[in-house]
């Protein structure tokens, strides 16, 4: 069963910038390569270091996280395939990642029931560019507030949904 969407075009789910960016991407464009659920999160394990939407450096494209990240959303992913993300021991990034899918694409109505079970989780990770660490738990309370960092970059249309 696919997660229950907001129902928005995936091209609206993220700031009008970053997404002509991700899709314009070499990166992004190389991702077609992956067909599975499976060779994407190994992608991340293997790619992701910060979940910015933006690269750092001189180099101000779009982050490998948001490409993946995008990549899910043309993937449409599952209450199962969900689960395996949020749960998944490997890398907090993928982890992440999995809640940002949730936070711009899924149906606002069912958020606090995907992100209560993690809000006292106390994974440590550094989720920016700037190595501060932070937990698991904080990083979803402040997706749910609309305070991450990361949340900064977008128009901020869906905070109060």
């Amino acid at each position: 069963m696919e997660i229950q969407t907001c129902g928005k075009p995936i091209n609206s789910l993220l700031e009008k910038v970053l997404c002509m960016n991700i899709l314009s991407s070499d990166y992004f464009k190389e991702l077609y390569r992956l067909k599975t659920y499976h060779e994407v999160i190994d992608e991340i394990y293997n790619q992701v270091d910060h979940v910015e939407p933006w690269m750092t450096g001189n180099c101000r494209g779009p982050s490998t996280a948001f490409c993946l990240l995008y990549k899910f959303f043309t993937m449409k992913l599952t209450v199962k395939q969900m689960h395996g993300l949020l749960k998944h021991p490997d890398s907090p990034y993928i982890r992440a990642i999995g809640f940002l899918y949730l936070r711009y694409a899924a149906d606002p109505k069912t958020l606090w029931t995907w992100f209560e079970p993690y809000i006292k989780d106390e994974e440590e990770f550094p989720p920016g560019s700037n190595g501060r660490m932070t937990t698991m738990g904080v990083y979803v309370r402040d997706l749910l507030l609309g305070q991450a960092e990361c949340m900064l970059f977008f128009d901020s249309s869906w905070i109060g949904t």
